[in-house]
């Protein structure tokens, strides 16, 4: 069949109809379209035709083609490209605070506050979430804006001091540190008595609401919920829900049924004194679901609510659209499927005669809080009961991340060994080693995504703790600077995070000097035994105490949870100088990452994953615990100084070196393995 010259020529494609129905398609060509309206609104991700299996459960090669061909030219008539859009101008992010402040001055607002989050408080958003991006061409992971009617202010924490002013109109914005100067102290200096100052109910949670409304209380100024968003009333090109598939993840990855999971977070809610639980956390679906999907880049998130009872009977709320053939049955009869829209009224029912309901203030958006109050529920405030069980790996999640970190640090060492082999010479900057990094992994027949945007920063770049590198920052990796990669990929069996920091050409001795403190604080972090108990925060010293004794320190933190092909950032533990209560446990997996970074010269880091272990001491008094690492690449003995390091770190070095080289050994090719010798070869070997 030709193919048209349009997308209406589809409308009436008989064609194309007839394939549908021969596939046993439940949708005709209007559906496609609506359809892809939702697929081009979620991220791309490493397999733009995945959304296919959506239409049928086995579509033929003639309609997965003419499907294709439908999106192309869907695309090309909207003057979509697969590259990534132009940073807007500051002349257009001057118009579009304009038009915010517009529209806030007609519904008699004094201000605005613009976080970057969605209704789910996560890390990883939707395109359709990105107000923060839109409104001041900040894309970072974290920060909010606010927005009076004289003066706007962006607030970010340490990892983006340098990247936000860089992407702002600074005419507009003032960029304060979100931490040290937060917006809530700012507002109560700026605000006066009388002033309203909206924001969105869906985009804040209950706690930091309660923040904001303590600090306005003082001087007589009010928060007030939208009933909508202003900034989405002059957004006119927002896109709308994303559509990805929902697929089912298979016990033999998962170690445990949903079942089980149900029925042991029915008894957690029955514990603590609730009725039911509100589930607003689309990880905690993906892990109790046994589910993952892609409404977000890099993370397997399906994007829902949920509600589960003492009995472990859920209630999900997603567009069936996203539903994969078979799932409902892969989900069984103990969760009951509801569109979206329902989930008001299913808050409502659950409230209803004064039930007592469990809800996590420091994820649930208010506009869940409100709703359940209104319909007459106590609220029971707790921490979401699938963050603690999802954070603790199972037996089989374990293994399986081992297996995905192998396979992982085969393909890193293959990079690094090309990497050593090209850098030298020339003709490799960092869009081109991301590429190549990625090309590395794309082998692999259980990779499914990276698991963040590659960190690819030379020189000056890498001082930048979240840079992300585009054809306007890209620089050459030239000799005598360093190079820091931050990288991870997400495995069907497993979650992977590593960075590594290379010398290209010779060091100078301040590099060699950093880099070997950063060295000191991994390994003391690395090899640190703890009683049972003892948080991240109490261990945290230990990965700066050798930068500290030379007055210099990092500004983010130690350590970060990492998921089971999820989240490669999850809670609720960390390593940080941020006070944290939730103590390290069995299975946990966190980051080692401790780094330095001299503005405007060079960034230094190196980054393992662990996982918490028991460890017999002894003659011990108290259970113990430690981290095993998982993390298997060389780290570049280029850039360390020995006489910094003891005789015990330096043993601990050749011998993670040592299981570097054997265990990766007979996972790459013979030109890996002869670089892996050399790289891995004992420090006392010059």
């Amino acid at each position: 069949m030709n193919k048209p010259s349009s997308a209406s020529q589809y409308q009436g494609d008989s064609g194309l109809e007839r394939l549908l129905r021969d596939a046993g398609s439940p949708y005709d060509v209007a559906g496609i379209s609506a359809l892809l309206s939702g697929v081009d609104a979620a991220p791309e991700g490493t397999d733009p035709a995945a959304w296919i299996d959506l239409v049928a459960a086995s579509p033929g090669v003639q309609l997965r083609a003419q499907l294709l061909a439908l999106r192309e030219l869907r695309r090309s008539a909207d003057g979509r490209s697969s590259e990534a859009p132009a940073a807007p101008a500051k002349s257009e992010l001057a118009g579009r605070l304009a038009a915010l402040r517009q529209e806030l001055a007609r519904r008699n607002l004094s201000g605005f506050i613009v976080p970057r989050a969605d209704e789910h408080q996560g890390e990883y958003v939707p395109p359709r979430a990105e107000r923060l991006a839109w409104l001041t061409g900040f894309t970072g992971s974290a920060g909010v804006a606010v927005v009076l009617a004289k003066r706007a202010a962006l607030f970010v924490d340490g990892r983006y001091t340098l990247q936000a002013p860089a992407q702002i109109d600074g005419a507009s914005f003032e960029v304060r540190h979100l931490v040290e100067q937060p917006p809530e102290k700012w507002l109560a200096a700026e605000l006066s008595r009388g002033d309203r100052l909206g924001f969105d109910p869906w985009l804040h949670t209950v706690d930091g609401v309660a923040r904001l409304e303590a600090a306005l209380a003082p001087i007589g100024a009010t928060a007030v919920a939208c009933a909508d968003n202003p900034l989405d009333a002059v957004w006119k090109a927002q896109p709308p829900a994303p559509l990805s598939p929902i697929r089912p993840q298979e016990e033999h990855f998962t170690g445990r049924d949903s079942a089980h999971k149900r029925q042991a977070i029915g008894a957690a809610v029955a514990a603590a004194g609730a009725s039911a639980a509100v589930l607003t956390q689309p990880d905690s679906l993906a892990w109790l679901l046994n589910i993952r999907g892609g409404d977000v880049p890099h993370t397997p998130l399906p994007l829902g609510f949920a509600t589960i009872d003492r009995e472990g009977k859920v209630e999900l709320f997603v567009d069936r659209r996203k539903l994969m053939p078979g799932l409902e049955r892969h989900l069984g009869n103990g969760v009951a499927l509801a569109a979206p829209d329902g989930f008001g009224a299913a808050l409502d029912r659950l409230g209803k005669d004064g039930a007592p309901v469990l809800l996590d203030p420091t994820s649930a958006a208010q506009w869940i809080n409100d709703r359940l109050v209104s319909a007459g529920a106590r609220i029971v405030r707790g921490e979401d009961p699938c963050a603690l069980p999802k954070a603790c790996k199972n037996p089989v999640e374990i293994t399986g991340t081992k297996a995905a970190h192998r396979r992982d640090g085969a393909a890193v060492s293959r990079f690094l060994g090309w990497l050593a082999a090209e850098a030298p010479a020339g003709g490799v900057d960092e869009l081109t080693a991301a590429d190549r990094l990625l090309a590395c992994r794309r082998d692999d027949p259980l990779f499914r995504d990276l698991s963040f945007d590659t960190i690819s920063g030379s020189a000056a770049n890498g001082a930048i703790v979240h840079y992300r590198s585009s054809p306007a920052t890209n620089r050459p990796l030239v000799a005598g600077q360093l190079y820091l990669v931050d990288s991870g990929a997400q495995y069907l069996d497993g979650t992977t995070d590593i960075t590594r920091t290379v010398a290209i050409g010779q060091p100078s001795a301040e590099m060699r000097d950093r880099f070997t403190r950063v060295l000191k604080g991994h390994i003391a972090l690395a090899t640190a035994r703890f009683p049972r108990g003892t948080t991240g925060s109490q261990l945290d010293a230990l990965a700066r105490t050798a930068l500290w004794q030379a007055g210099l320190d990092y500004d983010h933190g130690t350590g970060h949870g990492v998921g089971s092909y999820l989240g490669v950032h999850e809670g609720p533990q960390r390593i940080s100088k941020v006070p944290n209560r939730v103590p390290l446990e069995v299975g946990m997996i966190v980051s080692n990452e401790p780094g330095y970074y001299k503005t405007g010269a060079y960034g230094i880091r190196i980054e393992n994953l662990v996982t918490v272990v028991a460890v017999e001491i002894p003659g011990a008094e108290r259970p113990m615990l430690g981290f095993e690492t998982l993390t298997l690449a060389p780290i570049d003995r280029a850039l360390v100084e020995p006489a910094l390091l003891g005789a015990d770190e330096i043993a601990w070095l050749d011998a993670y070196h040592a299981r570097v080289r054997e265990t990766l050994t007979p996972l790459v090719d013979a030109a890996t393995a002869a670089w892996l010798a050399a790289a891995t070869r004992p420090l006392a070997a010059g």
